[in-house]
């Protein structure tokens, strides 16, 4: 195959067709070429490469250049190749049902030509070849259904939008039939996604490329400038305008994704130099602030404090553990010297089973200095977490977690209305909970005297 997308017979083909050994296969008359920022992507896959990830610009083309790699590869190789967006339904307006609006002509059908003899399964979105591969448009959400199947290649296109789960379940179907992959996303954030393509940019045996748009000639600089203007106005908000075009045309992946309550201060935070190496200071107290769940995630901060400086030192999460093993491991496995342990009002609430509610039976177990902050009202918190995240430095390292949980926080979209809610109960709710917890109780935060202080002696040294 040319690097320029034209399929050639190897020239030991070549030299079998010629002495009889095997059947002459029709040449492939690619006519497709791919643009010139998408070079190096089509010469990497034409180069051997298994897996490539490109995280790129809305209209950069990412689909078209899969369609027409799984065409050729489908020809080179008889096998099964999925196109895989987050749901179905998205792959029929994206792919199957899409048209070249340069030609008049549906994108699949350019992709596959005559002369691979394909028969078309409009229902199933599949696309059969005369040399008995297959080619199919499917929703990575289902990716139950592909386990125990075979495939030698696959697209997962809207990446950053589909569930993670899909390609721990595709890999070792590709590892053991040496197949390639092929991820392709705009960025929604540090999420999945992100963290994926950081790793895999380390790895020599993966193509990795970032392309944003101020680096292709798809769109003026003119056309650019009057897009972030646009999405500020229809936004309404400059900072929410301003993000949505960082994310999706200079591919930012620290851009606040749409509805996030954190994502742009975390963002300043990270280019002001204060998410990075934060020692503990052994002769300050540390700090902690809780969401419990019963059977959903506990997460827990670790705080010190100097003046008004805020350090983020460590967090903990954990899910569908028992408040005895969580206290162990969270508390009981770390030699700080202990401040005030802060906890959600609920805490409070005596337990039907046992008759005890969640503090006394922190306190059995040797938990002190416990602060009971009063209920508040969700946005309380969050401006509280607002207020104090330009004071906080975070480590990078020990906060992991708990960084994407804060960069993921976000509000409800109300799709009747068309407008956003109140904060998203989801999985970054617990860390963004605790966290805001201990913004609005701290000391000098707005609620510190409102709020319930319990102290208890311990019975274990070392939470005393």
């Amino acid at each position: 195959m040319s690097k320029r997308g034209r399929m050639t017979p190897a020239p030991e083909v070549e030299a079998a067709v010629a002495a009889g050994q095997v059947e002459a296969k029709p040449a492939l008359p690619l006519q497709w070429r791919p643009r010139l920022y998408q070079v190096d992507l089509w010469e990497a896959l034409n180069g051997g490469v298994k897996r490539a990830d490109v995280v790129a610009h809305r209209r950069w083309g990412k689909d078209e250049v899969a369609l027409h790699w799984a065409a050729a590869a489908a020809w080179e190789r008889p096998g099964s190749y999925w196109h895989l967006l987050p749901e179905a339904a998205q792959g029929r307006k994206a792919i199957w049902d899409s048209v070249n609006p340069h030609t008049g002509r549906r994108r699949i059908e350019e992709a596959f030509p005559p002369v691979m003899s394909p028969t078309f399964h409009e229902g199933e979105m599949q696309v059969v070849l005369g040399n008995g591969s297959t080619w199919q448009v499917l929703g990575s959400d289902n990716y139950n259904s592909l386990v125990g199947a075979s495939t030698a290649g696959v697209v997962l296109s809207e990446w950053a939008l589909a569930d993670p789960e899909a390609w721990v379940h595709l890999r070792p179907i590709l590892l053991e039939n040496d197949g390639w992959a092929l991820f392709l996303w705009t960025p929604r954030g540090r999420n999945h996604a992100a963290r994926a393509f950081e790793h895999r940019r380390l790895d020599p045996t993966w193509f990795c490329l970032k392309s944003p748009a101020t680096e292709t000639d798809v769109f003026t600089p003119e056309q650019l400038a009057q897009e972030k203007r646009e999405l500020i106005a229809e936004l309404g908000s400059v900072e929410e305008g301003e993000a949505r075009f960082a994310s999706e045309y200079l591919v930012d992946f620290d851009a606040a994704a749409p509805g996030t309550y954190y994502a742009t201060l975390l963002g300043e935070a990270d280019r002001e130099g204060r998410v990075g190496r934060v020692p503990i200071d052994p002769s300050l107290p540390v700090d902690t602030a809780w969401d419990l769940g019963i059977d959903d995630y506990t997460a827990i901060w670790f705080f010190q404090q100097a003046g008004r400086e805020v350090r983020v030192i460590d967090y903990f999460e954990t899910s569908n553990e028992g408040l005895a093993a969580v206290v162990a491991r969270a508390i009981g496995g770390k030699s700080y010297l202990w401040g005030t342990h802060h906890l959600p009002h609920d805490v409070m609430v005596r337990e039907l089973s046992s008759g005890r509610s969640r503090y006394e039976a922190l306190q059995s177990m040797g938990l002190s200095r416990i602060h009971v902050g009063a209920a508040a009202d969700p946005e309380d918190r969050v401006n509280a977490a607002r207020l104090m995240i330009p004071m906080c430095w975070f480590d990078a390292e020990r906060c992991a977690g708990g960084l994407d949980r804060l960069r993921n926080y976000r509000k409800r979209w109300n799709r009747a209305t068309r407008s956003y809610g109140g904060p998203l109960h989801d999985q970054a709710s617990h860390g963004a909970d605790a966290f805001g917890e201990f913004a609005l109780n701290r000391r000098g935060g707005a609620a510190a005297q409102a709020a319930r202080a319990r102290p208890a002696a311990g019975t274990l040294s070392w939470m005393g």
